[in-house]
């Protein structure tokens, strides 16, 4: 006589596994209610009231920002397999502490993103590159800030003269992609920029590899 399966107890608390994601981003939130309670030249605070795809109300305080192009400037000359990265030392007064950084910069109202990794590589360092490809984009911290962030790797480069703002003080160096990597597993490299196109980079060095 055949056993009798146990029905099944399902977890009412259990997350669904999902083995292939789809992408949509969906729809904005409806905002009900704006206010600026802050502006200054780089970004503008403003307290919303929406309602959210879902249906939820809620507040929300959002920093909001043209965006930023990073640039990570490689030197492949020595070593395709393990290239040379340009990076800035610059002291951040927001997380009190120097940091090893790629190039970055606020991309202007209205201005080609492409355009503004151009401008912003050779204003900082003087660099400027024969080849650009877009890496990868994403949001800093989604949570309150509208920043988000585009990565074009940059090839080729030519040096020149740097015109950094009156309030930069940078310091550059060229560093192996290995050291970075390295520095990145102990704990070193802070800087979420950094960290998100080295990994990206790294990636897709070890593809073109195979």
């Amino acid at each position: 006589m055949a056993k009798k399966k146990k029905p099944s107890k399902k977890d009412p608390h259990a997350v669904p596994v999902r083995k292939k994601l789809k992408i949509d981003a969906g729809r904005p939130a409806q905002v009900l209610e704006s206010q600026v309670v802050y502006e200054g030249p780089l970004f503008r605070i403003v307290k919303d009231r929406i309602r959210e795809p879902g249906g939820t109300e809620a507040r929300r305080d959002v920093i909001r920002h043209n965006g930023s192009a990073v640039m990570l400037a490689v030197d492949r000359s020595k070593s395709k397999k393990d290239p040379l990265v340009l990076m800035e030392r610059q002291f951040r007064h927001a997380a009190q502490q120097f940091l090893y950084e790629l190039p970055a910069g606020t991309i202007e109202e209205g201005e080609d993103h492409l355009a503004a990794a151009k401008r912003e590589l050779r204003e900082e360092t003087g660099y400027q590159a024969k080849k650009w490809t877009k890496l990868v984009k994403y949001f800093a911290s989604p949570g309150f800030l509208g920043e988000w962030m585009q990565v074009f790797l940059a090839e080729d480069l030519i040096p020149g003269e740097a015109q950094p703002e009156d309030d930069e003080s940078l310091e550059l160096q060229f560093v192996p992609l290995s050291e970075l990597l390295r520095l990145i597993d102990i704990g070193k490299i802070l800087d979420g920029k950094t960290l998100v196109s080295l990994m990206c980079y790294s990636r897709l060095i070890r593809k073109k590899s195979r």
